[in-house]
């Protein structure tokens, strides 16, 4: 989903009297929730406009991006699917990605294998990858975070 619907869709909640919006469309899901009660400290997947934001995109070629706050200026990719995660091609191969690497939309960054099928999970977002949280070879959950990327 573009970034000038969840735009929409934010503002949209944020001028209504609705508490919670969830779109569903094939394999993306959006929920855009807002909380009275929090106080107007931002916190981790906050807007500063005080409205949450969480954004799912599955079908073995995206990941889940995850807004962490305006400040950091971070989203966090995560598992599509339930699987295996592989950094890298094939056993011997270079990963493909390392910390510090910066990747652009549509840029394999893993591997995730899900009953014997090899699935790319493509970076949707252009920045740097600030953190890798998950170890070669280890078993993910869908929506499992992946890597964190600084974005611009």
């Amino acid at each position: 989903m573009r970034e000038s619907t969840l735009r929409k869709l934010i503002k949209l909640v944020e001028e209504s009297r609705i508490s919670e919006l969830e779109i569903r469309r094939f394999w993306t899901k959006v929920r855009i929730r807002k909380d009275f009660a929090r106080s107007n400290q931002l916190q981790a997947g906050q807007h500063a406009s005080g409205v949450d934001v969480l954004v799912h995109a599955a079908g073995g070629v995206q990941g889940e991006i995850v807004r962490e706050g305006a400040a950091r200026n971070t989203v966090t990719i995560a598992s599509p699917m339930v699987g295996t995660f592989y950094r890298a091609p094939a056993p011997n191969a270079l990963p493909y990605v390392e910390i510090g690497d910066r990747v652009t939309p549509g840029q394999v960054v893993c591997l995730i294998e899900a009953m014997k099928l090899m699935n790319e999970i493509e970076s949707e977002v252009r920045g740097s990858i600030e953190e890798i949280l998950v170890e070669n070879e280890q078993p993910v959950e869908y929506g499992q975070e992946l890597f964190r990327v600084a974005v611009p």
